[in-house]
């Protein structure tokens, strides 16, 4: 079994989801008192979060390729960052260290082709809806048509995940109007919709939704595990 590197605290309400899964799935596959081989170095979110408001994505780059650095020094066989919009620099994480970077893009992105879905709503932060980092990798490597929801819906989706997710409050009014976004997602045409942030997993279940429901977080984790895994 390889050293699964998560950094996370991106925030900590979705790194306790990663670490569950990887676990969970750990035990399924090795049976008996098995778990992962994994280290996670764990950020302060409110000082990511400041960094984000502000569009310092250099001071925020510098400290994701330190948190890679760590931890290749500790031990990690793999990179794992534990958040969809943090993977804005995954490029430079990437070239901070000699060590594999397990993409939630692309985790994320092969389940969906092989179910045969080509148009695809995404559910996420401001930065992963309307930026290319995210959805343009999909795009160029999997062919997909990745619509997002309207200002409005964007919106809504970024201030539930900021005001309310990361901070562990799940309401249900929330679950209504992420409902009523992908409503109009399906009506735009989208086949299946994208859980595009680590925390939207904690609000939409697959019950909770009219199309079908691809939840990154569980997906990146599944994946990691594979990874560690294999060979």
């Amino acid at each position: 079994m390889k050293t699964i590197g998560l950094i996370g605290g991106l925030s900590w309400e979705s790194s306790s989801e990663y670490y569950r899964i990887i676990n969970q799935e750990t035990q399924k596959r090795l049976g008996g008192t098995h778990s992962a081989d994994c280290l996670m170095l764990s950020f302060d979110f409110a000082e990511i979060e400041a960094l984000q408001a502000v569009g310092d994505w250099g001071e925020a780059t510098a400290r994701m390729a330190g948190a890679a650095v760590r931890l290749a020094r500790g031990g990690a066989d793999c990179i794992v960052i534990c958040s969809n919009t943090m993977h804005r620099m995954a490029a430079e994480i990437e070239a901070a260290v000699d060590l594999p970077l397990i993409h939630i893009a692309e985790a994320t992105a092969e389940p969906i082709v092989a179910a045969g879905y080509g148009r695809v709503g995404l559910l996420g932060t401001r930065f992963t809806m309307e930026q290319d980092f995210y959805k343009g990798r999909m795009i160029e490597r999997y062919g997909l048509d990745v619509i997002t929801p309207d200002g409005e819906g964007r919106e809504i989706v970024h201030r539930v995940i900021y005001e309310e997710l990361v901070r562990g409050a799940v309401n249900v009014e929330s679950r209504w109007q992420y409902q009523a976004v992908i409503a109009d997602l399906a009506a735009a045409g989208a086949e299946a919709v994208i859980l595009g942030c680590t925390e939207i997993g904690l609000l939409i279940k697959p019950e909770d939704s009219t199309l079908p429901s691809f939840d990154s977080t569980e997906l990146h984790a599944l994946a990691a595990v594979e990874w560690a895994l294999a060979g």
